[in-house]
């Protein structure tokens, strides 16, 4: 929607400059009507002295207004845009899971913060405001620092695509704040694995046998079924999140795992203790639902572990600890990358593989003998300098 052209009418107030236009806005009907705005420009200061000085500034602001590119749709408020428009085709895009994610970053943190601020006019100082609120008022990791911005990031590149505001992403530049670190996530050692199998009754071990020995998340742990187990392999198809059935995280994740013989026999055991299905959840209930293995955790394997003084870590620990044992056993790391069925090495490294005390000690041990040639040498003192 093209204006006439206008130059705007600049004035002071409060010691800063402010420029009043017109603009075509979106009422909350959703209507477009021309009306009267006002914007600030920049500080009274020695810069910007003068109605003069500060008219680049106008110009900036009034260009594209002036040439017709901005859409009225950019001058909606942030919360309405997210609401109506970006929450929605969230859901309609994103698995179950994620969209669930998105809704409580934003109502638990966003929302709250975003005002009456319009999609056109933020900037990257609001977006390092909010970033700073949040990391004060809330103990957060820098992880989900990272999640927050992610998702505030999405808003305006979905905003872009769709026409509503033109430029750089504004949350491109915002820095993630100061916070805790990290927690320190846990890998399942090949011993611990063996040992919690042995200890804990069916179908549970079976369970923890399959997500240590595959690597399988937890959704697709519940999403197997017995028609992608074949020709010694799994076949991932699907994943489950509560109660519904979605495609696994991403098409890399689609690819075959190989299943090891001890958990082929384990497989088969369960297999006939369920009387030979052909079909139908691996780890099925008796109404024929995905088992739940938030559950099966709470209710059996935590207690059971507690009595043989075991920790649980839970079930992401079990794919973290693949890739360690995998990578102790010198197993390349490309080759692990494609076991964990991950798009990127560098995530199989960076989150996947731990290092381990016993790892630390053998390296070390290592270095020892390889100094140990080099005794001589190493042992000299200062009378030897001479």
């Amino acid at each position: 929607m093209r204006t006439r052209h206008q130059k705007g009418h600049v004035y002071r107030k409060c010691y800063r400059w402010y420029v009043r236009f017109y603009d075509y806005i979106v009422q909350e009907d959703g209507s477009i009507k021309r009306v009267q705005v006002a914007r600030s420009l920049a500080p009274v200061c020695y810069e910007y002295r003068t109605k003069r000085a500060v008219m680049p500034l106008v110009r900036e602001l009034l260009e594209p207004i002036n040439s017709g590119r901005l859409s009225p749709a950019g001058t909606v408020s942030v919360v309405r845009f997210v609401e109506e428009t970006y929450l929605p085709y969230v859901s309609r895009e994103r698995r179950s899971s994620t969209a669930r994610g998105y809704r409580q970053i934003w109502k638990r943190y966003l929302k709250p913060r975003c005002g009456h601020l319009r999609l056109r006019e933020f900037r990257t100082a609001d977006g390092e405001r909010l970033m700073t609120e949040i990391a004060r008022q809330s103990d957060l990791s820098r992880w989900t620092l990272r999640h927050i911005k992610a998702f505030l990031s999405g808003i305006f590149k979905y905003a872009k695509r769709l026409g509503a505001v033109e430029g750089v992403n504004p949350v491109q530049d915002v820095a993630i704040p100061k916070a805790r670190p990290e927690v320190e996530t846990y890998a399942y050692s090949l011993e611990e694995i063996i040992r919690m199998i042995s200890v804990l009754g069916q179908p549970a071990a079976t369970v923890v046998a399959t997500a240590a020995f595959t690597g399988m998340r937890k959704g697709e742990l519940r999403g197997l079924s017995w028609e992608n187990y074949r020709q010694g392999a799994i076949w991932v198809t699907q994943s489950v999140w509560e109660s519904v059935v979605d495609e696994p995280k991403t098409q890399k994740s689609k690819s075959p795992v190989p299943v090891i013989g001890p958990l082929a026999t384990l497989l088969d055991r369960h297999r006939e203790a369920q009387s030979n299905p052909q079909s139908g959840f691996v780890f099925g209930t008796r109404k024929g639902t995905a088992l739940n293995l938030s559950n099966l955790a709470k209710r059996y394997i935590r207690p059971r572990l507690q009595k043989e003084r075991m920790e649980w870590w839970g079930w992401h620990a079990f794919r973290r600890g693949l890739a360690t044992n995998l990578h102790r056993l010198g197993v390349p790391d490309k080759t692990i990358q494609t076991i964990l069925r991950h798009a990127n090495i560098s995530t199989t490294l960076d989150n996947y593989v731990k290092s381990v005390p016993a790892d630390a000690m053998a390296a070390m041990r290592s270095l020892e003998q390889v100094c140990t040639k080099y005794a001589p040498i190493l042992g000299r003192d200062e009378k030897d300098e001479s």
